[in-house]
């Protein structure tokens, strides 16, 4: 590259949830060797952080007031930290990994996540982690909102059921009593709120590549993102 600025690869990954975003974009990113960026983290840690500050939730300009002066750190887990999660997460210097997946910051994350200005100012973040590596970034505005000029961009679904499954799957996996029934409602709920929320709804933009997971193993969704990466590079 003969300019002076290096422009570093982006995979760009949405989809709903329990289409397997994250743990293929974490397996792409351990492939590549690259930094694997979950964005839901970030809005999880903004909860975190309004709720041990006694911020109400609902309080858009407060909320993200505190995402703009906290210091957000991700990283992939290394040595001890190897236990699970999906990623290191640092609120203000302090290891919150484990604290975000609780079912009560879950819920907490998507009222927080509806605020355009805490919207605003994650998407400021999460630029300037990708403009300095090799990111895999998914959630669910990452194509068009956050990484807009993607290499390549990717938008994971599979059918209803399936991520239901999968979802439960991977509460019982955390220890939490859940019910399918319930699993299946709470994504449906979701899947609504995520699709028809004012600001950046889910949705596919023209330049992405529809992948359909229902029926396909984690490790061949993988290897079919990473041949599409070497076509690329």
């Amino acid at each position: 590259m003969g300019h002076a600025m290096k422009r570093y690869f982006q995979i760009a990954i949405d989809g709903p949830v329990g289409s397997g975003k994250s743990t293929v974009a974490r397996l792409v990113a351990e492939r590549l060797g690259w930094l694997y960026v979950y964005t839901g983290a970030m809005y999880r840690a903004a909860a975190l952080a309004a709720m041990n500050a006694g911020v109400p939730l609902s309080d858009a300009k407060a909320v993200a007031r505190l995402v703009s002066e906290a210091q957000i750190g991700m990283s992939n887990p290394v040595g001890r930290e190897v236990d699970r999660r999906p990623t290191t997460l640092l609120l203000n210097g302090k290891d919150v990994s484990w604290e975000i997946l609780s079912e009560e910051v879950s819920k907490g994350s998507s009222v927080v996540a509806v605020h355009k200005e805490v919207r605003e100012a994650l998407v400021i973040k999460q630029q300037e982690i990708a403009r300095t590596k090799n990111v895999v970034m998914e959630g669910r505005d990452t194509t068009f909102r956050v990484l807009p000029d993607a290499q390549l961009k990717v938008f994971l679904t599979a059918r209803e059921p399936e991520r239901a499954k999968r979802r439960h799957q991977q509460l019982l996996e955390r220890g939490e009593d859940v019910d399918y029934k319930q699993v299946l409602g709470d994504l449906k709920k979701r899947d609504e709120r995520d699709s028809n929320r004012k600001v950046d709804p889910l949705h596919v933009v023209q330049d992405a590549w529809v992948l359909d997971t229902t029926d396909l193993t984690v490790s061949a969704v993988v290897d079919k993102i990473l041949q599409r990466v070497h076509e690329l590079t």
